[in-house]
């Protein structure tokens, strides 16, 4: 039953993700740089040109800086060639998948795991505080078999449970008061009829054991009107795969972005948007079980966001475009 319930929990399967990443790795480099060179000539004449451009500069901010600046910067850099296995190893593999179609001499910095600050040198990142000083960390697409997964929902909202559902870990790494924020939601409204709550152990452990509940499915979760995406130590990695649902994400504005661009998010356009207090949370969910053709325009509107990032030759090109400009920018 365990096995059959990984197969159609909804979430990516991890050994296909593997066998791919490790035939990518022994692409021979010639052969990727042919393929990059072919999609360099032919990007400018694509339709979807500007968005790309527009995309690729909004995941890398680097302008051009000083050369007192890039020999700094190189001290702290390594070369692609001689990048090690970094853990947890999807971000290495799908960062350096990308890496190989470029001289192995340039260097770089990569961040690891869930970067919710500012790095002191150019760097590449899974996720980066929303803010008009991040152009240190520059964004690509990783640890995406755990966060870039998308669902076909046959369910329309309408004939869903009028209720908000959260199963999560509680836990955060870093023990400030914001990033609480998920033990003070738990807090606040377990137990109260409008919400289905519950948290999942974390390393066998639980912060509140009378909150403990086993895990559901991605799917199990689509039979609820609402689906709550708090951040945790960045980003919250639920948010794609509800926005491609017929559910609608409830949570307070993002403060970390990742390659899913959270920063463009728009209140209650793409999600419905609470208060960091989460105090207004039952208001907001009775306007919206109130007026359903408002929240099928939000659900319209998610949708329509989730399509840019479905076109696998697109999303290649702007990793590749990123990293490019990444590199001409802190290389000397």
């Amino acid at each position: 039953m365990n096995f059959l319930r990984k197969i159609r929990s909804g979430k990516n399967v991890r050994i296909k993700y593997y066998i791919f990443s490790y035939i990518y790795l022994h692409i021979p480099h010639f052969v990727l740089k042919m393929r990059l060179n072919r999609l360099l000539k032919s990007v400018a004449k694509r339709k979807d040109y500007d968005e790309i451009k527009d995309r690729v500069d909004y995941y890398c901010k680097l302008s051009d800086a000083s050369a007192a600046d890039k020999k700094e910067w190189m001290n702290h850099f390594v070369a692609i060639g001689k990048q090690k296995v970094v853990r947890p190893k999807v971000y290495y593999l799908d960062s350096y998948c990308y890496a190989r179609y470029f001289n192995s001499g340039k260097k770089w910095n990569l961040c690891t795991g869930d970067v919710n600050y500012v790095p002191q040198y150019p760097s590449i990142t899974k996720s980066r505080p929303i803010c008009n000083d991040n152009a240190n960390a520059t964004l690509l697409n990783l640890d995406k078999i755990r966060h870039f997964i998308f669902l076909k929902d046959k369910k329309k909202w309408t004939d869903k449970r009028d209720m908000i559902i959260f199963r999560g870990a509680l836990g955060q790494k870093d023990g400030n008061e914001f990033k609480q924020n998920r033990y003070k939601f738990m807090k606040m409204y377990f137990g109260n009829p409008m919400c289905d709550l519950g948290e999942i152990a974390e390393g066998g452990k639980c912060v509140n054991p009378e909150w403990q509940s086993p895990k559901l499915t991605l799917y199990q979760h689509l039979d609820y009107k609402f689906v709550l995406s708090l951040e945790g130590n960045d980003v919250a990695s639920n948010l794609k795969w509800v926005m491609s649902s017929n559910s609608i994400a409830v949570m307070p504005r993002p403060t970390c972005e990742s390659w899913f661009m959270e920063g463009r998010l728009i209140p209650n356009v793409h999600y419905i948007e609470i208060s960091p207090s989460f105090e207004d949370l039952e208001e907001k969910l009775n306007y919206y079980i109130n007026n359903p053709d408002e929240a099928q325009k939000i659900i319209d509107n998610a949708h329509e966001y989730v399509k840019k990032f479905r076109n696998r030759k697109r999303e290649e090109i702007v990793s590749l475009l990123v990293l490019q400009k990444y590199i001409n920018k802190t290389n000397i």
